[in-house]
């Protein structure tokens, strides 16, 4: 996806895209830190995207949902303008702490775009990233068509949490790119049309 311009921008849309990145992993010896470092060093010089990295380990996330979230990620996932779900793949899907901290929160989510960095054995996690799809469209979320995804991850970092794939940074490019544009399209949406729900 190449983006061009159509013409002057009179809509603000020249601002950052406001982009959480969600490590979806809180296990103990999880992967998932290592990837989303690596992924946010990819971006790091696109001026059109801001990113704030979120540990979903590091929220207060009630387990049996009997009282309210954590406030403090709330308000991150209501300041972003788009996400990115950071997922390893648990027995053919994603893992259950990140359906509790998806779960936990509605109108965060609605009418922004959703992109996925998943890992895995030799399917990458893609099956983990086809059930979230499903989640985040039932909440008005709005899941871009392309992904990231690490098959036999162990095997593409290096000591230093540096990848070498080069496809791999190409798909990098090719999400952000789309999380961009709907970041800004989605933003000026609401901002012009108000919530959607």
């Amino acid at each position: 996806m190449t983006i061009t311009s159509a013409g002057p921008d009179h809509s603000g849309t020249d601002e950052p895209v406001r982009l959480a990145v969600l490590i979806g992993s809180v296990r103990a010896g999880r992967h998932g830190p290592t990837v989303a470092r690596w992924f946010t060093g990819e971006i790091a010089g696109r001026d059109e995207v801001a990113v704030d990295l979120v540990d979903l380990a590091e929220a207060d996330l009630p387990p049996g949902m009997d009282r309210d979230p954590d406030p403090g990620l709330g308000a991150r996932l209501a300041a972003a303008d788009a996400f990115v779900v950071v997922t390893p793949e648990y027995n053919h899907s994603y893992p259950a702490g990140l359906k509790a901290a998806i779960d936990a929160f509605h109108a965060e989510w609605v009418a922004k775009p959703v992109g996925f960095v998943s890992y895995g054995g030799r399917s990458g996690g893609i099956r983990a990233v086809e059930h979230l799809r499903t989640v985040f469209v039932e909440l008005h979320g709005v899941p871009v068509r392309d992904a990231v995804s690490l098959p036999d991850y162990w095997t593409l970092f290096d000591d230093d949490g540096a990848l070498t794939d080069e496809a791999t940074t190409q798909a990098t490019r090719v999400l952000t790119d789309q999380l961009v544009w709907w970041g800004r399209v989605l933003r000026e949406a609401r901002s012009r049309h108000g919530q959607l729900v």
